[in-house]
């Protein structure tokens, strides 16, 4: 088997390529990513002289670099994306060119090299908030911000190739997943290498969003059953249930680290922030998958990778995220 790996130096990218090279002897792995600022070579030091692995620089929007990085794989898994929800609302634009229209690009080039399984990696967020209960997959749409719009957007492009062009599309959408390689510009290693540094973990108003947060691991392994049981033209949650609110993971954090609570600062909620998001996985778990952490346990193995990896996440918080920082969390 030959995939085409989109978005593989980024943080859910990076675990998957990962995982495959070391359940599955008998692939091949293209990996296509831009490298923009969350995607990192590092992440992949490890694997890079496997002979199974080879890398692409290049854009999705790209029709000549996808043809060429597309060429001989059997499967497509798109984890290219434009992904930060406070980033979106201050550049709706390039999310739309990634999310929107790097994924029409990818659906034609596989269309045109008959790949036998294409599998667009969506988000929880499209499905907006919710207060009781969890989404299934054939629950209407609801994204309230211009990142959860994007993907959906994304979504509906592949559902239509699957239609009109018999495209054999796979749509998965994913809760929050935390672990190695997670740029810390996201939630729990924000906390995590903040809290380290003796800095404040800024909490959007009252803390008590809920998130479901599922480790990198689970959620690869889910994609992993997928890439052999998954149907074209069916959707997947994929989620732990580990609801947790965001400001007890930010105690949780601090208690690991033997920090003080008086490191939470709340600051001025974003807007059109979603109060909870929830899945019903009843659908993926019937293929065979369950994950293996809890909400504590994912969340304290994540802790515990960025304090094995300080080499690694130090460089980033000391150059350009610095700025992005400040300008974030300095005006609030």
């Amino acid at each position: 088997m030959k995939l085409l790996v989109t978005g593989g130096a980024g943080f859910i990218g990076s675990n998957f390529i990962h995982l495959i090279l070391e359940r599955r002897k008998d692939v091949e792995i293209v990996n296509l990513d831009k490298l923009t600022y969350a995607g990192n070579p590092a992440n992949l030091k490890a694997i890079e002289d496997d002979k199974r692995y080879s890398f692409i620089k290049g854009d999705i929007c790209d029709a000549e670099i996808v043809k060429q990085a597309m060429s001989g794989c059997d499967v497509v898994v798109n984890f290219a994306a434009e992904t930060h929800v406070d980033r979106s609302i201050d550049d709706p634009q390039s999310f739309l060119k990634t999310n929107i229209f790097g994924v029409q690009v990818l659906l034609d080039e596989a269309k045109n090299t008959g790949v036998e399984k294409f599998i667009q990696i969506s988000t929880d967020e499209v499905y907006g908030s919710i207060e009781r209960g969890s989404f299934s997959e054939g629950d209407r749409l609801s994204p309230r911000s211009p990142y959860s719009a994007s993907k959906a957007g994304g979504e509906m492009l592949a559902q239509a190739y699957f239609v009109t062009y018999n495209s054999p599309v796979i749509i998965t959408r994913g809760v929050n997943s935390i672990g190695p390689y997670q740029y810390p510009e996201k939630a729990v290693p924000l906390f995590t290498t903040n809290a380290m540094e003796d800095k404040e973990l800024p909490i959007y108003g009252d803390g008590l969003q809920v998130r479901d947060y599922m480790h990198v691991y689970d959620h690869c392994a889910a994609l992993d059953l997928l890439l052999d049981k998954g149907q074209a033209g069916e959707i997947y949650n994929i989620g732990a249930e580990n609801e947790l609110p965001n400001i007890e993971m930010a105690k949780l954090i601090l208690a690991e680290l033997g920090k003080p609570q008086s490191l939470i600062k709340h600051v001025t909620d974003r807007p059109g922030h979603d109060r909870r998001y929830a899945v019903d996985t009843a659908k993926i778990r019937t293929l065979g998958w369950a994950p293996k952490y809890n909400a504590k346990q994912a969340i304290k193995a994540a802790i515990q990778w960025f304090v094995e990896n300080r080499a690694w996440w130090e460089p980033i918080k000391s150059g350009a995220f610095r700025e992005y920082y400040e300008q974030m969390y300095g005006k609030r």
